[in-house]
């Protein structure tokens, strides 16, 4: 049962210290324990955001450097540690398997040891290599995993296409499936907009030229290499995306959002992780949806699963998955 609780992060690089910010300026736990293989940067993160709760009247939160012992009564634990890809590097991903698995393994190694009570949301990239990689090398409740998935497109289609109509992206609904990176897809069979329907915005809106699907897909993916190589690395938003899912299961929500986690036959799909609407509360999630795509979508979903699978060609698994 997730309450007030304690969230330890592991990870104290640009996303680490970004997910800790968010959930002090939201108020989302009473306790939150940084770890990192550099001890004085954890440490200097935790002092630092310790003082400027300072001026938050709205609540008190006990922030700290740790270790993994931490774990042992943590409410929820976020992966963030790994390497990112930086500024002119090749964009995508899946190049940094081998080096990520590795980090997941001693994370994890660590993780069992304490608990397997707490929820796990995993952000560290290759995200679903990395979300299959834990769920299925562990002895560890595969409800409890949670891949942070797709949900970051998911936003930022609404964005985009809010912008696009110059409307409340609050107004936009539908879904980004498949892989966390480049074979991800917009799922256009699931978008709408203020339940007045996709294919009539262009008419109420007196567009004198139909919506380019393609272009808004290609802003979506294109958009994350765009922030890498303008300001050296992406950390708002996935931070944002993180405290999505915190405020989920604190509140114990039961509400439904694109997540990564391990398919077991969904479009005929197995042992690789991607993301889907799963519906979320306080003890993980608790059941997954498997929309009525388009043959077309169904399609980019198993190629986005064979760009995955591939992937992780480049790691010998520990374990075969268990379905």
């Amino acid at each position: 049962m997730f309450d007030e609780g304690k969230i330890v992060i592991i990870g104290a690089s640009n996303v680490g210290t970004a997910v800790l910010n968010k959930i002090v300026d939201f108020g989302l736990a009473s306790e939150v324990v940084l770890i990192d293989i550099n001890e004085k940067k954890c440490m200097g993160e935790s002092l630092d955001t310790s003082h400027a709760t300072a001026c938050i009247s709205s609540h008190n939160i006990y922030i700290h450097e740790g270790d993994y012992e931490d774990c042992k009564d943590a409410n929820m634990i976020i992966i963030t540690a790994g390497p990112s890809i930086k500024p002119g590097e090749t964009p995508d991903r899946l190049i940094l398997t081998k080096t990520n698995c590795k980090i997941m393994d001693s994370v994890m190694s660590q993780i069992v040891r304490y608990t397997k009570d707490a929820i796990i949301l995993v952000v560290t990239n290759p995200l679903d290599v990395a979300t299959y990689y834990v769920s299925a090398n562990f002895d560890y409740p595969r409800e409890k995993i949670i891949g942070t998935g797709t949900l970051l497109e998911t936003f930022r289609l609404r964005r985009i296409l809010a912008d696009y109509y110059h409307l409340d992206p609050k107004l936009v609904h539908g879904y980004v499936l498949g892989e966390h990176g480049n074979s991800g897809f917009v799922a256009w069979s699931t978008v709408d907009i203020a339940s007045l329907g996709l294919g009539n915005m262009d008419e109420f809106f007196n567009r004198d030229y139909k919506l380019n699907k393609g272009m808004i897909e290609q802003k979506i993916m294109q958009v994350v290499y765009d922030v890498i190589n303008l300001k050296g690395c992406t950390n708002t938003g996935i931070a944002m995306v993180a405290c999505r899912f915190i405020k989920a299961i604190k509140y114990n929500e039961y509400t439904i959002l694109p997540m990564s986690s391990i398919l077991t036959g969904e479009y005929g799909i197995h042992d690789v992780a991607l993301s889907l609407p799963c519906m979320l509360n306080n003890t993980g999630i608790i059941k997954k949806f498997t929309p009525k795509l388009t043959d077309e979508e169904v399609g980019k979903m198993i190629a986005s699963a064979k760009s995955v699978k591939f992937a992780m060609k480049a790691i010998e698994k520990k374990t075969e998955a268990v379905a």
